[in-house]
């Protein structure tokens, strides 16, 4: 049995399927962490490292590994650049912490498949001076990050708005983020008049990436093509509206099957906080997030800021969820 501890992203982690004998949200200090856990048998802990006191501190994680067997711990990162910077990964791995990721549905292969060295290698500098990883007014230089986002949007029903939210995604992204979006087999975004928005065919979807690799978040609108595992994150769109439902299950009555585990978006959802447990008893399934219809003309779109914070761009403030009815 497995151990969860959380803050920032109890969300996220609560969506996770495995099996928990423990889990804590909060605000710990090391000793706090070690007192709990002293004598209690888990098979791995799941550390969501915004849970620690103090976690920017490297020193912090080094107090934990001693306090605590780092074999047994996967730590999950937030955005922070003092997280994400050289001199704090290469530490890391220098202490003998390889099971990290910024990467939820990362955690249960690392739970079966552990890190070793030669996965993290590449973030040991072994020569790399702290002041090398800071600008000119001190603050730290976040080019540096890891773990590129790679979000795929798909419409599981017809025409459920992939590429309007993929839009908006990408628009809101871009005041936080080095972020690009790219369509698949369509030129819808030329309506958008937008000209950063791109569009390749499936064959060209492998180098597009490669090609983008300094942006620290792609958005792919998928369309029907089978490019989902070239993302590291997949949201799946539903319209939850009666006829759309319906005519999906008579195509597909196992399509609930094939998304469990997965992270269901309902869009332009009219749906009400006891309609998404309805849905949710019926289909048998999880709904990430309850979606309403939104002013695709609007630049500050609350929902789909919280929608972001929920999928882990913590760069968003949780003020930004104040005031809705979020379902999960």
């Amino acid at each position: 049995m497995n151990v969860i501890v959380s803050n920032k992203y109890q969300t996220l982690l609560s969506n996770l399927n495995i099996d928990v004998i423990k889990n804590i949200n909060g605000v710990f200090t090391v000793d706090d962490l070690a007192v709990q856990f002293k004598n209690f048998f888990f098979n791995k802990m799941i550390l969501d490292i915004t849970a620690l006191d103090n976690y920017e501190d490297v020193n912090t994680i080094q107090k934990l590994s001693v306090a605590l067997d780092m074999n047994k711990v996967i730590l999950l990162l937030d955005d922070s650049p003092k997280v994400n910077s050289a001199v704090y990964l290469s530490q890391l791995v220098s202490m003998g912490i390889y099971n990290f990721t910024k990467n939820v549905d990362a955690i249960t292969f690392l739970m079966d498949n552990p890190n070793t060295y030669k996965d993290v290698a590449s973030f040991h500098q072994l020569n790399l001076n702290p002041e090398d990883n800071k600008l000119n007014d001190g603050r730290v230089d976040n080019n540096d990050f890891i773990g590129q986002r790679i979000l795929g949007v798909k419409n599981v029903t017809p025409h459920a708005g992939a590429t309007t939210l993929t839009y908006l995604l990408k628009r809101h992204l871009e005041a936080l983020y080095k972020v690009k979006a790219v369509e698949i087999e369509k030129h819808d975004f030329m309506f958008f008049n937008d000209d950063t928005l791109d569009s390749v065919n499936s064959f060209e979807i492998q180098n597009y990436l490669n090609r983008n690799n300094d942006m620290e978040v792609l958005l792919v609108d998928i369309g029907e093509n089978d490019v989902e595992q070239f993302c590291t994150d997949m949201i799946y769109l539903i319209e939850p509206g009666l006829v759309q439902l319906n005519r999906l299950v008579r195509e597909d009555n196992r399509i609930f099957d094939t998304l469990k585990g997965k992270k269901i978006v309902l869009n332009r959802s009219v749906l009400s906080q006891n309609d998404v447990y309805d849905f949710e008893k019926e289909s048998r399934s999880k709904v990430f997030y309850n979606l309403p219809n939104v002013d695709d003309k609007d630049d500050d779109i609350k929902e789909i800021k919280s929608l972001l914070l929920d999928l882990g761009f913590t760069r968003f403030n949780d003020d930004n969820k104040k005031g809705f009815s979020l379902f999960h």
